[in-house]
This record gives C-alpha cells, structure tokens and sequence, in this order.
C-alpha cells in the first residue's frame, strides 16, 4: 500500500475515533453537571457538610434559623442575620451572647437589612467582618509575614504548626483575591523594591527577602512589577492592606509619603480607582505596610470607638484643582455636623457649582478621613455615598453621639 494512501486512512480513522471519545466525553460530564447544578444566580446556596442538605435563605424558615441561633450552629454562619428588638443589636448565627426569647427576635438576609431596619451590629460577635476574620491562626500568620518578608511559610510547616493549609487558603482568595503563597511572593517583592529605592543593590535586595536565585528573583520581580529591579530604583511602591471596621472591611493604599486611598471593599468604583492610582504614580500596588498605613489603622479603631474626632495621617491626593478645593472644603466641616452641597459651593467661591461639587465628593478616594459623608442635600435629606447610604447615615449618627467633648 502506498504511504500516501496508508497515512490518508490514518488520519481518518484518528478523526472518526476522536469524534466519538469527545461525544461520549461531552455527555458524561453533561450528566455530571446536571447532577449538581444549582442556579447560583438566583440565589445564595449553602451545602451543610454533614448531610449534604442544600439550603437557601429563600427556604430557611424562623424556627429553623433561631433554632441554629440558640445552638450557635456555624453551618449556618452567612445564611441570616438576627435582629435583637430588647437590645436593639444584630447577630451572626454564631454570637456568643445570651439567647433573646423567640418572640424578640427578627430575621434578615444581609447585615445592611438589618441596619436599614435600626439595628446595631453586636460588639461581641461583629458580624460586619467576615466569619473568619478573627482566627488566631490568620492573624498570627499575617503578623509573622509583615515582621519577616523574607520569611516563606510553606504548607507543611502549616500542618507542623496544626493550620490546614486549604483553610489559609481560601482566607487569602476571598479577602485578597489571591493564594497564599502568591500573597506571601507580592510581600517579598514588595520589601525588595522598598530596599532597593533605598539603595540596596538587586542581589542584597534578592536575599534579603528570602530568593535563593538571583534569576527566579528578577523573574518574579518583572512578572510582578513589569519592570526589571534595576530599572525600578526611580519609580513609585504602593502598599495596599484590608482590615475590618464596624461597618465592614476596608482597603488602604499608601507609602512613605502618605495615604493614598480609603475605601470599603464593597465600593463599585474601588477597580477604577486602583487603576487610576497604577496610572497616575506608575506604580504597581502590592501587599504591604507603612508607619503612615498603621497609624490610620490605630487612628480608625479610634474614631470607631468614639475617642477621636480628627486625624492627622498625611494625605496623598490628586485630581483637578476643582476637586483640590472641594476636598480641602470637606475637611473643615466640623465633626458631627453637616453641610449642603450648595453650602460647600458657596465656600469654595463658585456658588453655581453645586453639581460638580457633588462630582468632585464622589471622585473622594480617601472615605471618613475626608469626610464626604458630611455632606447631605439642601432638604436634609441623604444624597449619593460611594460606600452605601446606610454607612452614611450610620457615621453621621456615630458622629453625633460621640459629640460631646470634640
């Protein structure tokens, strides 16, 4: 048989066996996925572990919801939000407080439910951070790498330590959007740079934050900063860390000159904001902090608390000198009172400005500290906040509460 003719049959043979592996391929895993899909869309599932039972907000009836309440039940932990009419707080499923009878306590889908309905969140169980926020494990673990950078904690020094590793894992995905070993690379790199604008040469910056390789450091240097460490001695390092507050967990971005951006994670314009941050400095933001980035932290648990009416971090901004002086005008509102936008127009020397005066609050990077949230309609009445109207209206209460002795 000629060859021409032998590789012809070949071919087909190897087409026609392809086709029907990838149709029984396509079907096996069609009826797979019938098996388990759920439409997510629609609404938020739960898998409780141990039965296998999915279980939505739509079908969790109360007895069932307070019944996990008064069992402290973490299989339960996201799915509702309880309302405490005696004491006029709100609760994860898990607080540790003391039960209320069944007849003082309503149910919510979501901690801004509650809140819109006048409730409090619960200083003991905080349920405006995340379910895990508090596990001494991550904490440790998230000291241990801002002390040390150079410090690389593998998954089988977790399990030395008794830490599952899927456990970090999943923290850092959903808090930082990335594993944890990718976090803990971004750190090293982050330092790296930091001691190189501060004169290190590339190969001491390369061990002093743990590369063995000088090669595997500049490679994952450029993959990081898409730049090489020698061309970055000039350029521009942010640092970006999330915390949790009382009104939910925020990001903040700074360096050595000061705070460059404060905003809580839920905002929809926090990824334009990041971008125009990258693009104005040229700089990439990495895992990181700063003495300036840790006094706000301190700074904020104050304001919270109702101990500290004005802060005195520096504040990087930038932006037109329209939005300059508006900002500047934001901050000579006095804490726990509040101004119009028609008001805040008239301050700056251009009273028909109003509405890009109410521009110029929504382009605020810098949430609180430039106090946006101070600013309400002509009317009294609550206008547009980037964070939420229902944080808006919370901070103006704390504010006032907390004014005596400002």
């Amino acid at each position: 048989m000629p060859v021409e003719n032998f590789s012809t049959i070949l071919r087909d043979y190897s087409f026609i066996f392809c086709k029907i592996y990838g149709a029984i391929y396509t079907c096996v895993v069609k009826k797979i996925l019938a098996k388990f899909s759920v439409d997510t869309a629609k609404q938020v599932m739960y898998v409780e572990p141990k039965k296998g039972i999915v279980m939505t907000v739509q079908n969790l009836s109360d007895a069932e919801a307070y019944k996990a309440l008064t069992s402290k039940n973490p299989e339960y932990e996201g799915l509702f939000y309880a309302g405490i009419k005696t004491t006029g707080i709100f609760c994860r499923p898990t607080c540790r407080a003391r039960k209320p009878k069944r007849e003082n306590v309503e149910f919510f889908r979501t901690a801004k439910e509650a809140l819109a309905n006048g409730y409090r969140p619960c200083k003991i169980c905080r349920p405006l951070e995340y379910p895990d926020e508090n596990l001494q494990e991550i904490k440790t673990v998230l000291k241990e790498i801002e002390q040390n950078p150079a410090k690389k904690i593998s998954d089988y020094e977790l399990i030395r330590r008794g830490i599952k590793p899927g456990i970090i894992r999943r923290w850092f995905v959903k808090n930082h959007g990335m594993t944890f070993h990718a976090y803990q690379r971004m750190f090293r790199i982050n330092n790296a740079l930091r001691n190189i604008k501060n004169g290190d040469k590339v190969i001491e910056a390369a061990y002093e934050s743990g590369y063995d390789s000088l090669s595997g450091f500049q490679h994952t240097f450029k993959r990081t900063i898409s730049k090489n460490p020698s061309e970055s001695k000039n350029g521009n390092v942010l640092s970006f860390e999330r915390f949790s507050t009382p009104l939910g967990p925020m990001i903040v971005i700074g360096n050595d000159d000061g705070i460059y951006l404060l905003e809580f994670t839920d905002r929809r314009m926090l990824e334009t904001e990041l971008k125009q941050l990258e693009k104005s400095f040229k700089s990439a933001i990495l895992p990181g902090t700063n003495k300036h980035m840790k006094a706000l932290k301190g700074q904020l648990d104050e304001y919270f608390e109702g101990r500290r009416k004005r802060f005195d971090v520096p504040l990087v901004t930038f932006g037109t000198e329209f939005q300059k002086k508006a900002w500047n005008a934001l901050l000579k509102i006095p804490y726990g009172k509040t101004r119009s936008y028609k008001m805040q127009a008239e301050i700056i020397g251009n009273p028909k400005a109003v509405r890009a005066v109410g521009t110029a609050n929504g382009c605020n990077r810098i949430a609180i500290i430039i106090p946006c949230h101070r600013v309400i309609g002509e009317n009294g009445k609550l206008t547009g906040y980037g964070g939420g109207l229902w944080r808006k209206q919370w901070l103006l209460d704390h504010e006032i509460s907390n004014l005596s002795g400002a």
